[in-house]
């Protein structure tokens, strides 16, 4: 064989391997959005309280985002191939429990097992990639193509969502997963090769604990509290969340392997970075999944057309993340990155004008408008993040910017969701702990106020988000430095 045809041979190899792994990559993505639609139906069968709907949702996104750093260490020295392929597994069967659970304690651990798998694909995932693109260019477009597919998922979901839920029951929206896990393992071995680091540190598990029980216990106390009011128990389970978090951050300054390296937050341009991701995904989250309960048990919609009218906004994302190369060397990193937030607040606040009646309009210009500020940000906060920092802390970086964006696709649904909670609990009729249970009422003045109030809680968690995207982007612009690093 010649040494044009092995090189060919070689790369279409390459290209085989990355279409083995994005399967993967847009499972990962789509299970952070495909329950948004769906949720009226899970209640409906499996009748989940308040706070027990809020954790279905969301339980997922902090087992991922909790693990994601210490997974990236255990695949430096155990070996990436292989923890993507035990990933895989655990993810196949925490879909299978999800699919077929008859309680939502059941839903829960299901979803929390999904976690735990989706947690090695993400970072093993890339670390693979980059390794079969050995030249500079090609692999930019590898990895290009990895967060186009990611950003997809995140769009699609609620449309493949409702596509599912108009044939069959709920946990269809899990079953999917399966077939494409099997055909992962099957095609893993054969054209992906292992990928090691010949440096890593010692897996610090104490800190691994500090932060995983201090973002569930403080977000447990936050959502129960919307949920059902404060309580004695509740502020001290927040309490310990709290003083949890903080010794985790105070280890992570002392010790000699730290999962989070705090020392990269001393540059502004990689905080405000992060800070993007975070907040994009916190705002995406709760306005999806709100939107979500809008258009179907307010507007009446049936799943099928609720996810129909998420398509123009859900093209617009991924067209954006597509064109983000080219839109920064239009305008530049600094401008294109204040513009996400411009965008993002402008577009969540026209929800403001959304009522009990009408609202369709309002809600595609939302969706199309944050879609460009969203489809800049999975594109752009990673590649910003990674230039601002030092080639040998790149890895350390990117699982940052990884992390936040799973995170804030968590809070967002317990922050800005439990702030919406809190509103129907205060000012609805009192009969059930969440909109959908209070539907079941036949009165129509109870159903009237229960939507009003829903409505109410919607405009103060999107006006929330809208106000932080807006505040930041102001932040970003008066605090970088005219000229972002290539």
């Amino acid at each position: 064989m010649t040494d044009t045809s092995l090189a060919r041979s070689t790369d279409r190899r390459a290209w085989l391997g990355l279409m083995a792994v994005l399967p993967l990559v847009l499972l990962v993505a789509m299970d952070g959005s495909i329950l948004y639609l769906a949720m009226p139906r899970v209640t409906s069968a499996i009748t989940p309280t308040a706070d027990q709907a809020l954790w279905i949702l969301d339980i997922y996104g902090f087992v991922v985002g909790s693990l994601l750093i210490v997974f990236g260490n255990i695949g430096d020295r155990y070996g990436r191939l292989k923890l993507i392929m035990i990933g895989a597994v655990v993810f196949g069967a925490g879909s299978l429990g999800a699919a077929y659970s008859q309680t939502p304690e059941s839903l829960i651990a299901s979803r929390a097992l999904m976690g735990l798998g989706g947690a090695t694909l993400l970072p093993s995932g890339l670390a693979i990639v980059s390794s079969l693109f050995p030249d500079p260019r090609t692999r930019a477009q590898a990895i290009g193509i990895f967060a186009a597919t990611f950003a997809a998922g995140f769009a699609i979901g609620p449309v493949i969502g409702g596509l599912l839920l108009r044939q069959f029951e709920w946990g269809a929206v899990f079953l999917i997963n399966v077939p494409v896990v099997i055909g992962f393992l099957i095609s893993a071995p054969v054209l992906l090769q292992e990928v090691r680091s010949t440096t890593y540190g010692r897996i610090d598990l104490v800190s691994l604990v500090l932060s995983f029980a201090g973002i569930l216990l403080f977000t447990y106390s936050l959502k129960s509290a919307a949920a059902h009011g404060f309580t004695p128990t509740l502020l001290t389970i927040g309490i310990v969340g709290i003083f949890a978090l903080g010794l985790f951050v105070r280890r992570q300054s002392r010790t000699d392997y730290p999962l989070l390296d705090l020392d990269l937050f001393r540059d502004p341009i990689f905080s405000i970075a992060i800070l993007t991701g975070l907040l994009t995904l916190v705002v995406w989250s709760a306005t999806g999944y709100l939107s979500g309960i809008y258009l179907q048990s307010v507007l009446g919609f049936d799943v099928f057309n609720a996810a129909l009218l998420t398509l123009p906004g859900a093209i617009v994302l991924t067209a954006t993340c597509v064109g983000t190369a080219r839109i920064v060397e239009r305008i530049g990193r600094k401008t294109a990155l204040v513009a996400t937030h411009l965008l993002i607040s402008v577009g969540v606040l026209l929800l403001l004008f959304t009522t009990t009646e009408v609202g369709i309009a309002a809600f595609i210009a939302s969706t199309m408008i944050a879609g460009v500020g969203y489809g800049l940000s999975f594109s752009l906060v990673a590649e910003i993040a990674v230039s601002a920092v030092p080639a040998e802390r790149a890895g350390a970086a990117s699982s940052i910017a990884e992390t936040s964006n799973e995170l804030g696709n968590a809070l967002g649904i317990s922050l800005l969701g439990s702030l919406a909670a809190l509103s129907f609990r205060l000012l609805g009729p009192g009969v059930a702990g969440t909109l959908n249970e209070t539907l079941d009422r036949s009165d129509p003045e109870i159903i009237e106020r229960a939507n009003e109030a829903f409505l109410t809680g919607l405009h103060v968690a999107v006006g929330a988000g809208g106000l932080l995207t807006l505040a930041t982007g102001i932040i970003a612009w008066l605090w970088l430095p005219r000229k972002l690093p290539e």
